[in-house]
């Protein structure tokens, strides 16, 4: 059986195309990312912006097209924080069936988590226990504490309303923002990853998944271009985190935007994620390890039946 799992987040919608491997894993036929930020402006408005639902549904056509090539059996189309905020949302789900033909599913924040956490745990299934993986995504980061092998276990997950976009848009106004605006979201992310009850001193692993996290490995390794290969299963000190978070801060999206392996689309939020993750850094005691495989996976593996 062929599947495809399109994941409609704030900054992006990705695509993965998949069967069965031998092992009871998944491969990869096609992925792909389209940064369309269709979260742009919904933290202040509370509605999709048109310019925003435009990206996103050029995105869905496109999709629709690799999925037809593929000739895919099942199609999952889950959308996350934004479209579990916008009030003209079914602009949005109308358009995903007219160009998908299936209905949009806007996921809770916990069966993100438990998405992420599936898909991250497949890919690194020999890591120490429990593991936390971080999702942080344009409007918010999931955060799940458990252990892996054939039957993932979650002691811990939940997801905050902290992500890239969301707080560069709330607090980092500055190009690049200020000492004063950074201490203010600094504050209100320890705030919520206080009260969060996620016991961050037993982490024996600590997995970062998704785009912000994978833009951070690849800058922090000077690749000259995005590697995938390189990316996944790399590891970040959390000492190289903070620095690169404090680097990223204090320079504008002009220089961002000239790293080699950064996404252009991505410059200008990038720093809000870094900052995410360092303060999540400071909390636990080992390092940072990047898994290329996230809630896409997790989604696939579920239509799979695996």
């Amino acid at each position: 059986m062929t599947v495809a799992a399109i994941d409609c987040g704030t900054n992006s919608v990705r695509l993965l195309v998949a069967r069965a491997d031998a092992d009871g894993g998944l491969a990869d036929l096609d992925r792909r990312l389209i940064l369309t930020r269709l979260g742009q402006g919904v933290d202040a408005t509370g509605r999709f912006h048109p310019d925003a639902l435009e990206r996103t549904l050029a995105a869905f056509a496109e999709y629709a097209e690799v999925i037809e090539r593929f000739g895919v059996e099942r199609v999952r189309l889950v959308a996350t924080s934004a479209a579990r905020d916008a009030s003209n949302r079914e602009e949005f789900f109308a358009g995903a069936r007219r160009l998908l033909g299936v209905d949009a599913e806007i996921i809770s924040g916990d069966e993100e988590a438990a998405l992420s956490f599936r898909g991250a745990l497949t890919a690194l299934p020999d890591v120490a226990t429990p593991a936390l993986v971080m999702d942080i995504g344009g409007g918010s980061t999931e955060l799940v504490l458990g252990s892996g092998g054939d039957t993932p276990s979650i002691d811990h997950g939940l997801s905050l309303d902290i992500g890239s976009v969301r707080v560069r848009e709330r607090f980092l106004a500055g190009d690049p923002p200020g000492a004063a605006q950074i201490a203010t979201a600094s504050d209100y992310i320890d705030g919520l990853l206080d009260a969060s009850g996620v016991p961050f001193a037993e982490v024996a692993t600590w997995i970062g998944v998704g785009g912000t996290a994978t833009s951070l490995s690849a800058v922090n390794q000077q690749l000259p271009v995005y590697d995938r290969a390189k990316v996944h299963a790399s590891t970040m000190t959390r000492t190289d985190l903070h620095a690169l978070a404090e680097r990223l801060l204090t320079s504008t999206v002009a220089q961002v935007r000239e790293l080699p392996s950064m996404h252009p689309k991505r410059a200008d939020v990038i720093c809000a994620g870094a900052l995410i993750a360092d303060r999540v850094g400071r909390r636990v005691s080992v390092d940072l390890t990047i898994s290329e495989s996230d809630i896409l996976d997790g989604i696939a593996l579920g239509l799979l039946g695996s």
